[in-house]
C-alpha cells in the first residue's frame, strides 16, 4: 500500500518532474504540485511512495533538507477533512 507524503516550504519554481527526481531514491510513483487560479505553485506538494518503509526513510532523509535555500517540511499527509461549510460570512442574518 502506498503512502502519500506532504512536502512543504517548496521553492516557487518547483515542478512535478523535479520533485519526482528529488524523491526517486525512495520509489516515488507520482507527484502533485497544486497551483492557484493563476497557475502559480502554492508552495507545497504531495508525493506517493509505494512502500511504507521507503516513505519513512524519505521523511527522515528529506525533512529539513535545503532545496534552493528553503528547508523542506516532509511528513505523512493527513486525510483532507471536509468542514461542511459552504462559505464565509455570518450565517443567519
Amino acid at each position: 500500500m502506498s503512502k502519500r507524503l506532504y512536502i512543504g516550504n517548496l521553492p516557487s519554481d518547483m515542478t512535478e518532474e523535479r520533485l519526482v527526481q528529488a524523491f526517486a531514491a525512495w520509489g516515488v510513483s507520482s507527484a502533485t504540485v497544486p497551483a492557484d487560479d493563476g497557475g502559480r505553485p502554492k508552495g507545497f506538494a504531495f508525493v506517493d511512495i509505494f512502500e511504507d518503509d521507503q516513505a519513512k526513510q524519505a521523511i527522515e532523509a528529506m525533512n529539513g533538507k535545503d532545496m534552493d535555500g528553503r528547508q523542506l517540511i516532509v511528513n505523512e499527509a493527513r486525510p483532507r477533512v471536509e468542514s461542511g461549510r459552504s462559505g464565509g460570512g455570518r450565517g443567519g442574518r
